[in-house]
């Protein structure tokens, strides 16, 4: 697998991400280890996690399998911070305490010492960005995270934090839903990670699923739209403009000789600003069908079609004065 430069960092990743929102809750860990190894031995690197998924099991799982069945040092581990995951004082959000309290549980989880990647998982506007911002200074001063990222900012808040960070811990990356379904970063944030030297990974690549065309019919009993954890994080995206785009991914899929699947995902791949799509699966198939999107690179006309049925209004100040 192709690997790219994440934003001006002297890190490198692969140009698709291994995600693992579902491990420890729909994803088992015989599961989990059988796409944890397909990943690595299609030469992926980076693997993301968060302390809140299925309330740390993720973290947990993804720990058991790294050692023997994978190499810690084979793998770019990234988890986040910020998301409520106790009642307690330093139960959640950015102040000081709670950061590194969550990146203590984070590595004690993960059963390391250090992670590659930690990321901001929200903006808590109740706490004072230049405090967290001496949180994330602390983790890369003290080794615990090699590089340090933010998920989810408006695109204020992600220039804001760039700007106070460059000097004390650089925001490398940052993650934020983008797919043909969700083109929402462009207007703002993706100019900002430009200007600041962020790297985009992309989550919900696939339009959470929607993309893939299996939910054209009905409710696939297999699915997430069928989970009674994930039915209305897929309903997000089952409206009629996504109808639209997925029957134009379909017919490109068709033209290509491929699957809508590696369609969509090769279109967010290589737009501008991103590193690597952050992927999810239900099992090691689905998976195998996402890292198949590497040998294909789309047609000029075919990503025009698509860039067009899936465009956004944009208009002053995006576009700038008339």
């Amino acid at each position: 697998m192709e690997k790219r430069q994440l934003g001006r960092s002297g890190l490198r990743v692969s140009r698709m991400g291994l995600g693992t929102m579902t491990w420890g809750s729909d994803t088992d860990a015989d599961e989990a280890a059988s796409q944890l190894v397909a990943f690595v031995d299609a030469g992926g690197t980076l693997v993301d996690t968060a302390d809140i998924y299925a309330e740390g099991e993720a973290e947990r799982l993804l720990g058991s399998l790294l050692g023997d069945l994978v190499p810690r040092d084979d793998i770019v581990l990234a988890t986040k911070a910020v998301a409520r995951r106790t009642e307690g004082p330093f139960g959640g959000g950015a102040s000081r305490g709670a950061l590194l309290s969550a990146l203590e549980g984070s590595l004690r989880r993960l059963g390391t010492d250090h992670v590659d990647l930690w990321q901001l998982h929200a903006w808590d506007a109740c706490v004072p960005i230049d405090e967290t911002l001496s949180a994330l200074e602390y983790a890369v001063n003290s080794g615990k995270a090699r590089y340090v990222g933010v998920s989810n900012y408006a695109g204020w808040q992600l220039a804001t934090a760039a700007a106070r960070a460059a000097a004390v811990a650089p925001i490398v990356a940052a993650q934020f839903e983008y797919s043909l379904l969700e083109r929402g970063i462009e207007r703002e944030v993706v100019p900002a990670a430009g200007h600041h030297g962020i790297g985009l990974l992309p989550w919900a690549p696939l339009g959470r699923g929607v993309l893939t065309g299996k939910y054209r019919t009905g409710t696939p009993a297999d699915s997430r739209g069928a989970s009674s954890v994930f039915a209305g994080y897929v309903e997000h995206h089952r409206t009629d403009r996504a109808a639209r785009i997925v029957q134009a991914v379909a017919t490109a899929a068709e033209g290509l000789g491929t699957s809508p699947l590696v369609v969509a995902l090769a279109w967010v791949r290589d737009r501008p600003g991103v590193v690597a799509p952050v992927v999810g699966a239900r099992d090691t198939g689905q998976l195998t069908g996402s890292l198949s999107a590497e040998a294909l690179n789309l047609p000029t006309a075919i990503r025009s079609a698509l860039d067009d049925v899936s465009g956004i209004e944009t208009g002053y100040p995006e576009r700038g004065p008339h």
